[in-house]
């Protein structure tokens, strides 16, 4: 698979943004809305986004793979927070406006304990060798996800560290078909990856049931926007309404320095999810056989069930069934 940017740390918006006095359609609760204007921002331009790369957003949650215990690992995402105290401290000083001071984090008592095993994002910034929080006061990282977590059941669900495999959906070596199949780890190790499905994020692609869910890894720029619009506020919009191709959550630009620029449909007022997206409505086959994994599968394993219907193609994404 070709490997794009990876996801480290927040991504940030093709066009400068502004803020409104109405409530998110993002963020229940949220009374304000965060909103593109025309305006191309400086990072992006810096970066050279209208030579970038652009690839479809996916909705899920982010992944990471790299080394543990000496072996691939997959890596939940799990960013540090402020503490009630760290916090309150934090927006008394945004609240105070003294843009001429810079705010000093406490790292030991201004933030919630993670586990032992987290590490911070690769791209976070260091001072006296602790992680420091980025503008919102979050210190982006990972945690290992084990073999039979209940905290993480959905992401270890896609992987088999006895197989050294995860189940990914990626382009098939035919145009217009999805491929759904068995990836060593070692092959993307370093790679960043969004897990989608059935418990994640509402299920915006209409993955699997209740009863049989079903969880897939997509490395991050795996899905290349092949009639991307210009980069242009009314002509990405119009993109968005009217074409098959922008029935997604958003864009993101991989640029050639390894820059990631995005735009969600929110930025645009634009509703997510929708009813049909352009990603659940593709063709897709089940492809273990010929694949570098020969395993044998636990049962009521989610890649037992796929190994079932191996050489099976289904017309949707989400038509994916499991018999009962």
């Amino acid at each position: 698979m070709r490997r794009r940017g990876a996801v480290q740390r927040k991504v940030p918006c093709l066009f400068v943004t502004e803020v409104k006095d109405e409530p998110s359609a993002k963020r229940e609760r949220q009374p304000f809305k965060v909103l593109a204007t025309d305006t191309i921002t400086g990072k992006a331009l810096e970066a050279d986004v209208h030579n970038a790369v652009p690839t479809e957003k996916v909705d899920g949650t982010c992944c990471y793979v790299t080394t543990y215990k000496g072996q691939p690992y997959l890596w939940a995402r799990l960013d540090r927070k402020p503490s009630k105290q760290g916090e309150k401290r934090f927006k008394r000083f945004l609240y105070s406006l003294e843009d001429c001071k810079e705010f000093v984090w406490n790292i030991e008592e201004d933030f919630k304990p993670v586990p032992d095993t987290w590490i911070p994002a690769k791209d976070i910034e260091f001072s006296n060798g602790n992680p420091l929080p980025d503008e919102n006061g979050h210190m982006p990282g990972w945690v290992p996800v084990e073999k039979n977590s209940k905290q993480y059941c959905w992401h270890s669900s896609v992987v088999n560290y006895e197989a050294g495999v995860a189940l990914v959906l990626k382009h098939h070596a035919d145009p217009g078909l999805l491929e759904i199949s068995p990836v060593p780890l070692s092959e993307i190790l370093e790679q960043t990856l969004e897990l989608i499905g059935t418990n994640i994020n509402a299920n915006p692609y209409g993955l699997g049931s209740k009863k049989h869910p079903v969880h897939l890894l997509v490395p991050h720029g795996a899905f290349e926007i092949k009639n991307p619009p210009a980069l242009k506020q009314n002509d990405i919009l119009s993109w968005f309404e009217s074409c098959t191709e922008g029935k997604v959550e958003g864009i993101v630009w991989h640029c050639h320095d390894g820059c990631l620029i995005k735009l969600h449909r929110h930025h645009l007022g634009l509703p997510w999810p929708l009813a049909e997206t352009y990603l659940n409505s593709q063709p897709v086959v089940i492809s273990f056989n010929g694949t570098k994994c020969d395993y044998d599968f636990e049962p009521k394993s989610l890649f037992h069930h796929f190994s079932v219907l191996d050489g099976q193609k289904f017309d949707r994404l989400k038509d994916i069934k499991f018999d009962a």
